[in-house]
């Protein structure tokens, strides 16, 4: 087992350097000059000149990539054309934000994903199968800037229950900062006051982020528990009386539970990646936001953070997935 955790590891960093190097050079391409788009049209040459020699832009392409790769050996990502700040500063700021709007949205996704998936297995053809394909066959179909916009004007302008954009009222103050997830840094504090509102501003946004995972996940379920219910040994388990508890959740869902987890580890890497429509629509300051509007404004090291970060929590995120199957499968073994 450890030797394939070490092995898997240096499969992570390679692709994690594929990532850089595609990405590299693909932003090298990009017919626009970044000091211009800084600056603006009317800087001056004397001014262009300097930003590009403070910046390294005026190296060539294989140079402006060794020098950053060797900054990021040692933990270097640069600094951000747009913002000023270190790239990395810039990450731990606005990630925390999109970690805690995923790990909300993914697990409204599986709570109700799913329950439902299962509710469909178990009547086929009748009433709540039917039901349950509709509704996510509707959740996956929906765009996300539609439903977001919809759910907006239904229950934050029309009913005022929930807030339209932000992580908190203006009018309060947020808590110390220990993870950067404002409801449990809240939690933390013991300020419920921040804490509610916090959860109040989180609902919108994880709902309409988690609702197309959802309808992937209870699809999934239901053909994965129809599959495992038409077997031999679930007819034998009923045959002998079982509880319906017991052939569903010890027998069926267990034997199910492969596929579902493999999809579960590819919504929560997809999750993380930073959801940029959801970020952007509710002013969520993440890093969906963030890549958003340094891409527009050609910052190229935020974008080579950001495309890093992401690529190196959907190759551990998938890590920790093919582990996981050894725990639920015991024929599965790493040597």
């Amino acid at each position: 087992m450890l030797s394939y955790i070490v092995r898997r590891l240096f499969f992570v960093l390679f692709v994690v350097w594929g990532v850089t190097f595609a990405t590299f050079f693909i932003a090298q391409v990009v017919p626009v000059d970044p000091a211009i788009a800084a600056l603006g049209e009317n800087a001056r040459e004397e001014q262009l000149q300097e930003f590009r020699e403070r910046y390294g832009l005026n190296k060539s392409k294989l140079e402006q990539y060794l020098i950053y790769m060797g900054r990021l050996l040692s933990g270097d990502l640069g600094q951000s054309l747009r913002t000023g700040r270190a790239v990395a500063e810039d990450l731990r700021e606005f990630f925390p934000a999109t970690l805690e709007l995923s790990l909300v949205a993914f697990a409204l996704a599986v709570l109700l994903g799913i329950p439902a998936g299962i509710l469909a297995s178990l009547f086929p053809n009748r009433a709540p199968d039917v039901a349950v394909r509709i509704l996510a066959l509707l959740g996956g179909a929906t765009p996300v800037f539609f439903s977001a916009v919809l759910l907006q004007y239904l229950l934050a302008q029309r009913l005022d229950l929930l807030p339209v954009q932000g992580r908190l009222d203006g009018f309060l103050f947020p808590p110390p900062r220990v993870t950067g997830m404002m409801s449990l840094d809240a939690l933390l504090a013991r300020d419920w006051t921040v804490f509610l509102d916090s959860l109040e501003h989180l609902i919108l946004p994880a709902f309409v982020l988690g609702m197309f995972s959802a309808a992937i996940l209870a699809r999934m379920t239901r053909a994965t528990m129809l599959e495992v219910l038409a077997q031999d040994y679930i007819r034998t388990a009923r045959a002998k009386g079982a509880v319906a508890s017991s052939v569903i959740f010890r027998h069926a869902l267990k034997n199910a539970s492969l596929p579902i987890l493999t999809l579960l580890g590819s919504l929560l890497g997809g999750l993380l990646s930073g959801a940029v429509l959801t970020e952007t629509i509710f002013s969520w300051p993440g890093i969906g936001r963030y890549v958003t509007q340094s891409a527009t404004s050609l910052d190229f090291p935020a974008v080579m953070g950001v495309t890093l970060l992401v690529g190196l929590v959907y190759a551990l995120v998938n890590l920790v997935t093919d582990l996981l199957y050894a725990f639920l499968d015991p024929r599965i073994r790493y040597t």
